[in-house]
C-alpha cells in the first residue's frame, strides 16, 4: 500500500471522528430540558392559618367577607417557594396573601404603572409597606408598563403564576395594548404556570365595552384573548357567582351579591 493510500485513509478516519464528536456536542432538540414541577398548593389547614394571622390588616380582614380568600387561594392553587406575579396589585390586598403563602424562600411581585407625575402615595409604597412584615417579606414592588410586567429577570419561562384581580376590564378604559400583555405573560411562565383572571362579569355581548361604566367584561370575551395567546383554560371557579345579578349596573339593584368569575388558565 502505497503512502498516498494510507494518508487518504488517515484523512476520512480523521473526518468521521470530528463528525461523531460534533453531533455529541449538539443538544438533542427533540427532549427540551423539562421545567422543574412547581411547589404542591397549600392545604385547605395551611390557608386556613395563613388568613388568620393576626397580623392581618382590618382592612384586609374586612375586604375578605366579599373576596372569600380560602377558595380563592385554594382555586388558584399556590404553594410555598413559587415565584408569582400579582398584576396591577393597587393597594395590595391580593399580593400580600400570595407573600405569605409563597413564604421567605418564594417571591411576590406586584406590580404597578409608571404615573407621571406620581400620585402622593404609589401603590409601590402600599407594597413596600406590607413587606415590612416578616410573614408578607417575599412582597417584592415592580413598577413596570402592562405590556411588559414582569420584574427584569423574571421576563422568561421564570414564574410559576401570574394574577389579575378584577382589574382586566379597566385595560380597556386604560388603552392597553391587551394582546402584548397576555403575550409577555405567556412568555414569563414555566411550561404548567397558571394565569388566574378574577373579574365582574358582563352581559353577553358586551365584551369590554363596559370597562369605564358598569366596571364589568364579558366572560366569553375574556377567555377568547386569553387563548388566542396561547393559554389553555384549565378551570371555572363558581365560589363569587351570583346568578341573581342582572348584571345591568355597576351594582347590582335590589342589593344583591356581584357576579364575578374566576378563570385559571394554563401555560401547556
Amino acid at each position: 500500500m502505497n503512502s498516498t493510500s494510507i494518508d487518504r485513509r488517515l484523512v476520512v478516519a480523521a473526518s468521521v471522528a470530528l463528525l461523531l464528536c460534533s453531533a455529541c456536542a449538539l443538544p438533542d432538540l427533540r427532549s427540551p430540558t423539562p421545567t422543574p414541577p412547581a411547589a404542591p398548593p397549600l392545604t385547605a389547614d395551611e390557608i386556613a392559618a395563613l388568613i388568620a394571622a393576626p397580623d392581618r390588616s382590618d382592612a384586609d380582614r374586612r375586604n375578605d367577607v366579599r373576596r372569600k380568600p380560602a377558595e380563592m387561594l385554594g382555586f388558584i392553587g399556590v404553594g410555598t417557594g413559587m415565584k408569582v406575579l400579582d398584576l396591577s396589585a393597587g393597594g395590595g390586598y391580593t399580593t400580600e396573601l400570595l407573600a405569605r403563602a409563597v413564604g421567605p424562600g418564594g417571591r411576590a411581585w406586584g406590580q404597578s404603572v409608571p404615573r407621571n407625575p406620581p400620585p402622593a402615595r404609589t401603590s409601590a409604597m402600599a407594597l413596600a409597606e406590607r413587606a415590612q412584615k416578616p410573614a408578607a417579606s417575599a412582597i417584592v414592588p415592580v413598577v413596570q408598563p402592562f405590556e411588559s410586567p414582569a420584574p427584569p429577570g423574571a421576563d422568561r419561562d421564570a414564574l410559576d403564576l401570574v394574577t389579575v384581580m378584577f382589574n382586566y376590564h379597566d385595560l380597556g378604559a386604560m388603552g392597553v395594548d391587551r394582546a402584548r400583555m397576555n403575550a409577555a405573560v405567556f412568555a414569563a411562565l414555566k411550561r404548567g404556570g397558571a394565569y388566574v383572571i378574577a373579574d365582574h362579569a358582563g352581559r353577553p355581548g358586551t365584551g369590554i365595552s363596559e370597562s369605564n361604566t358598569l366596571h364589568r367584561i364579558e366572560e366569553a370575551f375574556l377567555k377568547k384573548e386569553v387563548e388566542a395567546a396561547g393559554f389553555r383554560l384549565a378551570g371555572e371557579g363558581s365560589f363569587l357567582r351570583s346568578p341573581a345579578d342582572p348584571r345591568d349596573r355597576e351594582e347590582p339593584e335590589p342589593p344583591t351579591r356581584k357576579d364575578e368569575f374566576v378563570l385559571r388558565f394554563v401555560k401547556p
